[in-house]
């Protein structure tokens, strides 16, 4: 089964370890204890919105790749076609360009359980 609040801390787990940062940076930039961060990201605690608000913000990744990417990963769970790209007008919308380092292939997704 899939655990919606699980997938998110997957998430925001290995966007933080993809920039290199620790537990403690980026508790304090988000301005979250560093247990109840731990355990956000090890799926043990709901985050509000407003807290996923802030710790997106301290790891400098819009909410919405966040979401987009939990929801990718619980369509691959549930056996669904994801896409491999994003629409050209939310590209220009977001303002992404290729050195954003939230910006990654989704083949990289790992299927989850």
């Amino acid at each position: 089964m899939v655990v919606l609040r699980r997938e998110i801390g997957d998430v925001l787990r290995d966007a933080r370890q993809r920039q290199g940062r620790t537990l403690r940076e980026v508790s304090s930039a988000a301005r979250v204890s560093l247990g109840y961060l731990s355990e956000v990201e090890r799926g043990q605690k709901e985050a509000s919105s407003e807290l996923l608000q802030s710790i997106c913000a301290a790891l400098s990744v819009p909410m919405s790749i966040v979401l987009r990417e939990v929801s990718d990963r619980i369509a691959v769970a549930e056996g669904l076609f994801v896409p491999d790209t994003v629409p050209a007008d939310l590209e220009v919308r977001v303002g992404r360009t290729p050195d954003d380092d939230w910006d990654r292939p989704r083949s990289e997704l790992a299927p989850v359980g």
